[in-house]
């Protein structure tokens, strides 16, 4: 399937997106799920097809229907979201192929900034709006989430998204 974005700037619909982080816990007995509430983004489609923007999670929006796990998420032990209050990721460059992006870009996660690349499926575009699906790994201890009591988590993060983007007016 070849699909053709239009250029322009492309606000995220919060409404309509949902990010979300997955991580075995408990000896990696235990799959602990969470979805961040807060978060914005934009980008841009330039005229030669190559996309760029920026996606911005409030890192206290985090919820894994734990509140006393969700504290300990926001505390200097982890998130630290006093002092690190936003998680952004910022495209430097995606390419579409198909119905694949190629997507390159910079993580910033407790006031740590990494490069990610990963793959996303283009799910659905017109003219006005598109959604984009990724899955990917983090692994928390390059962003100096190290805390890991009792050898309790193991792994990688695995971060989901559904983002949906809406064509601004020109």
């Amino acid at each position: 399937m070849t699909v053709a974005v239009e250029t322009g700037v492309w606000q995220l619909d919060q409404a309509a997106s949902t990010v979300g982080i997955s991580h075995k816990t408990m000896w990696g007995l235990v799959n602990v799920k969470g979805t961040f509430g807060t978060f914005s983004g934009q980008g841009e489609v330039r005229g030669d097809g190559s996309a760029v923007g920026t996606l911005t999670l409030g890192a206290a929006s985090l919820d894994t229907k734990n509140a006393k796990r969700d504290k300990h998420l926001r505390s200097a032990d982890l998130f630290d979201v006093e002092k690190f209050p936003e998680i952004t990721f910022a495209v430097r460059s995606a390419e579409l192929t198909g119905d694949t992006v190629h997507v390159v870009g910079q993580l910033t996660v407790h006031g740590i900034s990494r490069p990610q690349t990963f793959t996303a499926r283009l799910k659905d575009a017109t003219g006005e709006a598109l959604t984009l699906d990724a899955e990917f790994t983090v692994d928390r201890d390059q962003f100096g989430l190290g805390w890991n009591q009792m050898g309790m988590l193991r792994g990688l993060t695995t971060v989901t998204t559904t983002l949906r983007f809406l064509r601004t007016a020109a």
